[in-house]
């Protein structure tokens, strides 16, 4: 896991989209705390504090949230909205307050690591279909990312959700999609050559994102 920061925060009076224009303006970041059956609470951060305190952590990870000088509660980052053109600007911020002893359900990047036999040896070429898994854990075991080794794969040759086993985790993703597999680069061309042809993908079956509240 990411080393541990703490994010401070403190209660926020205004709403509106108007509201969170100025909070911005003023170089603070609107947002919402909520979760473990506390209602959810509309929060403000320190700008830069918050773009320090999120270097380096993935974004699936959690954090203390200080608020308004309280004891600190665990936090999982659920969403990070940015500016579409100045990827350092933060517009909002949503946190899902978290028990060590519950179990959540979060996103992680997949990292694929080794080069595939059926690539060294035949000049074929690896798809990476699955960039990301849906998996539950206690807070404590989210890993910032999966590591996953495709050294041993041949032309032909997959590897599924099924085929993945992690310590502590429960990948939610259904078992028969493929994360990688190795192609012939001919197959490739070939579709290519046909632009009438649809090439198969796999159906990814994603986790409901919980209701969230209208940001304010």
């Amino acid at each position: 896991m990411a080393t541990q920061v703490t994010i401070e925060a403190r209660a926020r009076a205004t709403s509106g989209k108007g509201a969170a224009r100025a909070l911005r303006r003023s170089g603070r970041v609107p947002g919402v705390i909520y979760g473990h059956n506390r209602a959810a609470e509309a929060v403000e951060l320190d700008a830069k504090a918050l773009e320090r305190a999120l270097v380096g952590i993935s974004s699936s990870a959690v954090v203390d949230v200080a608020l308004d000088g309280k004891a600190p509660v665990k936090a999982l980052i659920r969403e990070v909205q940015r500016h579409p053109l100045r990827r350092t600007d933060i517009l909002h911020i949503d946190l899902y307050e978290v028990r060590a002893d519950e179990k959540v359900r979060v996103t992680v990047p997949v990292h694929l690591t080794g080069t595939p036999e059926g690539v060294r040896t035949h000049g074929a070429v690896l798809d990476w279909a699955l960039h990301t898994l849906d998996i539950e854990c206690f807070p404590q075991d989210i890993p910032e990312h999966i590591e996953l080794d495709v050294t041993n794969l041949g032309v032909g040759q997959a590897l599924h959700v099924g085929d993945v086993t992690l310590p502590k985790l429960r990948i939610l993703n259904a078992p028969e999609l493929a994360i990688a597999s190795v192609m012939h680069a001919r197959v490739e061309e070939a579709a290519a050559a046909e632009p009438s042809a649809t090439p198969a993908e796999p159906e990814l079956i994603r986790r409901a994102k919980p209701e969230e509240p209208e940001e304010a």
